[in-house]
């Protein structure tokens, strides 16, 4: 053959190459490739998508020694002794309880987070405060602290590719980081599913923001994304659409769950003060390596599976998974997985159970949950009495995992199993502070769900 026509064959043959590989993008992180990890994520395929975006300096204590103990990559916001960080939440209740008798907070409840800004009636002018006020796992998300003001002023999603100026989905894709407020009361109904891009602060203070009735809130590839004071509900499966999530990013989304918020490999999520129910799948799942989570002062109602922390017994990499679950209040009409964990640490402290008619906490794959100062009231059924359930696993593989129940207070025949280091009476590593009494739990939760607040008054 001439070398001419071996020439060319070569050039084509690049061309062809160049021509297919241009075709993989973003989104997942672009048609193609997201439509694969949206695959993955429903059939529990062991993929293993990096996390997104590097923390900021002030939230350091991603550890590379964790990450290599689990033989992956590293995961931003994991710390190697989740126990003191526990320890260091009840430091922060104990101390504002006791500042609070002493007469310094005379608005305070003994809940540090409220108390960290509630207290100002000119709250309105000093938002940016509550990045300041988080706790436990999620307390180095600072959101959009250091940004700009971004005035939500239109409630419409006609085109989730090409959002208007104004609207909720224009402000969250943005790459700079921003505080998101909301000019009025409004209810945004979504098309598609809200890709938020990192570094966002969503502050419905001052305003009633419902997101309902369409699609709602995911949190993918990110980091420190805070979600404050709206009432997300209705929430609907969407998808097998295009959908934008940056000024220059967008492709195809696959069918999407239905979850009010969904966090996906994502680190440094707070989720404070909000009003959840009634949606098609969870109201807040975490899967897929994300880490670095608190679950806060919100109020769940009216809905099955509520909150789904692990991605499948087979992903280890949610061994790195942490998460507080604090002051919330699980209501009227809930029926399991309050939460439901897999492989991680969490800690579970100062919650108020009124309702569930399964079980209140679940988990496979050898998770640490570590219960206190919660309030768990068992449902009439007698057959509904317990906590806790080890879903899918013999007690002779249970035993052994970390459950412990400290400062509980269990009503109605409630009882919680532990097992492992738990069910010793000499465990003391995280509790040698003790959480709040559970005799508080009512006042420290009374304010759960989003917060009638409006400009010039106290919050």
């Amino acid at each position: 053959m001439a070398k001419s026509s071996v020439k060319w064959i070569s050039l084509l043959v690049l061309a062809l190459l160049v021509l297919l590989g241009g075709g993989v993008g973003w989104f997942g992180r672009e048609r193609s490739s997201d439509s694969r990890i949206g695959t993955m994520a429903r059939r529990g395929l062991k993929e293993t998508p990096a996390v997104g975006a590097a923390s900021t300096s002030s939230s350091s204590s991603s550890s590379s020694s964790t990450a290599e103990k689990f033989g992956r990559e590293p995961v931003v916001g994991a710390v190697d002794d989740p126990d003191l960080v526990a320890s260091e939440v009840h430091m922060t209740i104990n101390n504002h309880t006791a500042r609070r008798s002493l007469g310094y907070l005379s608005c305070g409840t003994g809940n540090p987070i409220d108390d960290c800004w509630r207290c100002d009636p000119e709250w309105h002018l000093h938002r940016k405060r509550l990045a300041d006020c988080g706790i436990g796992f999620g307390r180095n998300a600072i959101g959009g602290r250091d940004g700009r003001y971004y005035v939500v002023t239109d409630a419409g999603d006609d085109d989730p590719v090409n959002p208007r100026p104004g609207t909720i989905r224009h402000a969250v894709i943005q790459d700079e980081p921003l505080w998101i407020v909301f000019k009025r009361d409004m209810v945004i109904t979504l098309k598609q599913e809200l890709i938020m891009n990192s570094f966002k602060t969503l502050d419905g203070r001052g305003v009633n923001v419902h997101i309902a009735n369409g699609a709602c809130l995911t949190i993918q590839f990110v980091t420190n994304v805070i979600i404050h004071n709206l009432n997300i509900h209705d929430c609907k499966p969407t998808g097998n659409a295009m959908v934008r999530s940056s000024p220059s990013h967008y492709g195809w989304r696959t069918m999407a769950d239905g979850d009010a918020v969904s966090i996906f490999g994502s680190s440094h999520v707070w989720v404070d003060h909000c009003s959840l129910s009634n949606c098609a799948d969870g109201l807040v799942d975490a899967i897929m390596g994300s880490t670095a989570i608190t679950i806060s002062n919100n109020y769940f109602t009216h809905h099955n599976e509520v909150m789904l922390l692990g991605h499948s017994d087979s992903y280890e990499r949610d061994k790195a998974m942490q998460v507080t679950i604090a002051f919330n209040h699980f209501g009227e009409g809930l029926i399991q997985r309050m939460p439901r964990c897999r492989h991680g640490y969490f800690h579970v402290v100062n919650n108020d159970y009124t309702h569930w008619e399964m079980y209140a906490i679940g988990g496979s794959a050898e998770p640490t949950i570590n219960s206190q100062g919660n309030r768990y009231l068992a449902p009439a059924n007698p057959w509904a009495k317990e906590v806790t359930k080890r879903v899918d696993t013999e007690g002779s593989i249970w035993k052994s995992w970390n459950w412990r129940s400290e400062g509980d207070l269990l009503l109605n025949g409630a009882y919680f199993t532990p097992s492992g280091a738990g069910a010793s009476a000499s465990y003391s590593r995280a509790s040698s502070l003790g959480a709040k009494s559970s005799s508080m739990v009512g006042s420290i939760t009374s304010g759960a769900g989003s917060l009638g607040c409006r400009r010039g008054n106290q919050c």
